[in-house]
């Protein structure tokens, strides 16, 4: 039986919202201030905390602050009949799982509070995974695997996930595999790549658009929300996402209900969102750029991916499942991948070893054909992350001969982001 703790300075709010929860058969427990709030929290452990913004002894804010302090995966909706934009932000930034304004609307309430319960079994979890895999006092035991947070992830498919990590390294295909192992599996996969993208554009790609909605919309479209249905929205680079899609995409989130542009009719999705990034989105927040309430959104289950220089133990184990088939390297091209510090991370290593194969046309690959610059251990490589892009780029174009689908499929990206990349070299040159 879940259990809520209810922190309200009015006795009939809390008699109310006590047999609310009973109806709903859920053990609950009330406090009439953040002191007697703590207390029944340290008792009880509550699965939920319902708390008021003004309590008579302390803020609501600084009682949420003491109960994750006490149980970081309790899981705390704010309530205040003083809402506003700034309090909600401070309030997602420490943690809450929600923001409700009174007088609460009891059907939202029973959806926010089933939705913050699986948000804190889903922390629970994880802090479980990650002390199990944490260093042990000898400290050899990696941070919680990839593998396990993938499966983590795919077992909860209402939970938004966020991927975090360099140009390169695997989180499309990390995307993928959380879907593919996912009860949605069946359901299609659709994705959009977020960045140099207008935000009508990125509005009609996301949620559709009905005929004549804007120039050139000569005919209804439906949105990925829509394609999905119950499968999976993959939104790669989501912090380009522009400003002003900000906010809907936060409501399809949170209320699973959207509009398509220039329509009447509300839609809904059970769509699981999936979001990549290789910029810290605490860093766009900071910047302006980005909601800082869809942030702590979609931030509630994070995987966050090392960049390759970082996990050579898995360097020999990833160059053999990339290889082409009867592709095989010679020993000392072995030891000169191991040395090589891979700016480009998987996406590098992957083109590297396609070009190699082909030029070493059936013999054992070496030093020659895997043309990396000459580098050592210690010493800093000659060849930059730009560098690196523009080689994979120049790579795949040539195996795709010429055609940029194909070669923005063989890089892992959008065709639209593999079409600004050589826009932009083309004004670096001229």
């Amino acid at each position: 039986m879940p259990s809520v703790l209810i922190a309200d300075d009015d006795a009939t709010i809390r008699e109310v919202l006590a047999e609310f929860f009973a109806a709903l058969g859920w053990h609950s427990r009330a406090a009439a201030s953040a002191t007697e709030a703590r207390a029944a929290a340290a008792e009880d452990a509550p699965d939920l905390a319902l708390v008021d913004l003004r309590l008579p002894d302390a803020s609501g804010l600084t009682l949420l602050e003491a109960l994750r302090a006490d149980d970081p995966a309790v899981s705390v909706i704010v309530l205040t009949g003083h809402g506003d934009v700034a309090t909600a932000v401070r309030a997602m930034q420490q943690g809450a799982a929600d923001f409700l304004e009174k007088p609460v609307n009891l059907d939202a309430l029973q959806a926010a509070a089933e939705q913050a319960l699986e948000l804190g079994r889903l922390k629970r979890e994880l802090g479980v995974l990650r002390a199990r895999e944490a260093p042990s006092a000898e400290g050899a035991a990696p941070d919680a695997s990839l593998e396990r947070l993938i499966a983590l992830a795919a077992r909860n498919g209402d939970v938004p996930v966020l991927i975090v990590g360099e140009t390169g390294t695997g989180k499309g295909w990390v995307a993928r595999r959380i879907h593919q192992e996912s009860a949605q599996r069946e359901a299609p996969f659709v994705e959009i790549n977020c960045a140099s993208l207008s935000a009508t554009f990125v509005e009609s790609e996301l949620f559709g658009h009905e005929r004549g909605a804007f120039t050139d919309a000569r005919q209804a479209k439906r949105g990925l929300f829509e394609v999905a249905s119950r499968g999976s929205v993959f939104l790669d680079e989501v912090g380009e996402l522009a400003l002003e899609v900000q906010p809907r995409l936060l409501k399809a989130l949170e209320e699973r209900r959207f509009r398509r542009l220039g329509g009447t009719v509300e839609l809904t999705t059970d769509a699981r969102m999936i979001a990549a990034t290789n910029v810290p989105l605490r860093t766009r927040v900071e910047e302006g750029r980005f909601r800082a309430d869809l942030f702590y959104r979609l931030q509630v289950l994070t995987i966050e991916l090392p960049p390759l220089r970082e996990r050579q133990g898995d360097l020999r184990a990833l160059t053999q499942s990339l290889l082409p088939a009867g592709a095989r390297l010679a020993t000392d091209a072995k030891r000169v991948m191991e040395r090589y510090p891979w700016p480009g991370n998987v996406r590098e290593l992957k083109n590297v070893l396609w070009r190699a194969a082909l030029l070493a046309d059936g013999a054992p690959i070496g030093v020659r054909e895997l043309g990396l610059p000459p580098t050592t251990v210690g010493t800093a490589p000659s060849l930059t992350l730009n560098d690196a892009e523009q080689r994979a780029i120049e790579l795949a174009l040539a195996n795709a001969k010429g055609n940029k689908t194909r070669a923005a499929e063989l890089l892992g990206i959008a065709r639209s982001t593999l079409n600004e990349k050589l826009r932009r070299k083309s004004d670096d040159q001229g």
